[in-house]
């Protein structure tokens, strides 16, 4: 990824689950935007559990909220209704926004190697530009840490 902190974000259209959205259509707000490896596993459906539970307060301090995976549209929409996410998640099967955003890594999993999505976070100001970057995110706490960020830019 040639984005720093600071410059644009990269520009994207992706199809989610409340239909296409376009980084540039959120222009004027805080976007959030979370990648994470895989719908229905244990951390990605805690992650997801977070920003759910702390979703008024993102939209209080003028934040919408992007989950990101690999999996399909189907595949998210049943694990929104199953955890009553608030959010869109956005299906991104061919890795166009994961390469955008510099997510993809190899990593250990059961002893083998396999390429996957690095837990991320971003934070996209209402200007479009990236204020913030979490890479290799573990789940506790990370929600709280996001929001105080999203806070602090207002």
């Amino acid at each position: 990824m040639s984005t720093a902190i600071g410059q644009a974000a990269p520009a994207f259209t992706a199809p989610s689950t409340d239909g296409d959205i376009a980084l540039k259509d959120l222009q004027g707000r805080v976007v959030v935007m979370y990648f994470y490896p895989r719908d229905n596993t244990p951390g990605c459906t805690t992650q997801g559990q977070n920003f759910r539970d702390r979703y008024a307060d993102f939209q209080a301090a003028g934040a919408q909220v992007l989950g990101v995976s690999r999996d399909t549209l189907a595949s998210h929409q049943k694990f929104k209704e199953k955890q009553g996410f608030p959010f869109p998640l956005i299906a991104d099967p061919d890795e166009t926004l994961c390469e955008q955003y510099g997510v993809m890594k190899m990593k250990n999993m059961y002893g083998k190697q396999v390429h996957g999505i690095e837990r991320s976070t971003f934070l996209i100001d209402a200007q479009g530009k990236l204020r913030q970057e979490w890479r290799g995110v573990k789940v506790p706490g990370h929600v709280d840490a996001v929001l105080e960020a999203v806070r602090q830019l207002g």
